[in-house]
């Protein structure tokens, strides 16, 4: 199987052309080669499909074998893959993924990709659809009782469901403690991403994030893009920050007219490969 490895951030995902036909169980390999002491090494798995409504279409796992619908960092880098690949030459993308249609631009600096912008799309509040059950039909700044803490909390789908709490220190966090309480918590029937914010200034957010399926995460853009828009409901910050996690950074803005999210990040190639069998 051939495959390129890539990030965005640090949050680094396998990336495999399936233009042409699926080299097996997306999957399986997701779970084989995700493991980065006994395979590749990564967050999960990203083929790159055929779509019959735009130009291509993402179909994401992450490290458990889970299929996610919505990955920012991810589809940055199914981006440039196929630009870079000569896949497309075209700087205005439309990519399929679990979570609809998006549309990208993107920036092309001495014939790569460098960066790309995400229209990500409406930040959804409804309860039901994130899911969320127990709690209302919107959960926004509400108190939750997690490992202990009394955690002030707003959840919010971006294609995937997110759980935005505050903290006065993130960095100290022990999240492999916390992170899988709130993602296996009774109110997440479908698991969680758990993003805890601290609030530099205005502009600025620090972040880090427990994914699920995939644990602790050096970035994550659908959460990025959850915060910034949670952070501006509450009154916290303006409509465009820059969101600070451990991979990097992420420009973050919100279209209220539009009401939709647009992320700008960056998209990295590691290296190419191929697996013995």
């Amino acid at each position: 199987m051939k495959f390129t490895k890539m990030h965005g951030c640090g949050n680094d995902y396998i990336y495999v052309d399936c233009t042409r036909g699926t080299p097996g169980d997306l999957s399986a390999l997701a779970i084989r080669y995700s493991d980065r002491r006994f395979g590749i090494g990564g967050d999960g798995l990203i083929a790159i499909c055929p779509s019959a409504v735009a130009d291509f279409r993402m179909e994401m796992y992450n490290a458990d074998g889970s299929l996610g619908a919505m990955c920012g960092n991810g589809i940055r880098c199914v981006a440039k893959y196929v630009y870079d690949k000569g896949l497309t030459d075209q700087t205005h993308l439309r990519i399929e993924t679990g979570s609809g249609i998006k549309d990208l631009v993107l920036t092309v600096e001495g014939g790569k990709v460098s960066r790309v912008r995400v229209d990500m799309g409406a930040p959804v509040l409804q309860s039901s659809r994130i899911p969320v059950v127990g709690l209302g039909s919107q959960v926004v700044g509400q108190s939750i009782e997690v490992a202990g803490r009394t955690w002030t909390m707003t959840c919010v789908s971006m294609g995937n469901p997110h759980a935005v709490v505050w903290a006065d220190d993130v960095a100290s966090l022990d999240l492999e403690k916390i992170g899988p309480q709130f993602e296996h918590h009774a109110c997440f029937p479908d698991r969680v991403n758990t993003e805890f914010i601290r609030v530099i200034d205005r502009h600025n957010l620090e972040m880090r994030v427990w994914e699920r399926g995939s644990g602790e995460t050096l970035a994550c853009g659908t959460g990025a893009c959850a915060s910034a828009y949670a952070a501006w409901l509450s009154g916290r910050c303006e409509p465009s920050v820059t969101v600070h996690l451990r991979g990097g950074e992420l420009e973050i803005a919100y279209d209220s007219q539009a009401n939709t999210m647009l992320m700008t990040g960056p998209a990295v190639t590691v290296f190419d490969g191929y697996t013995a069998d």
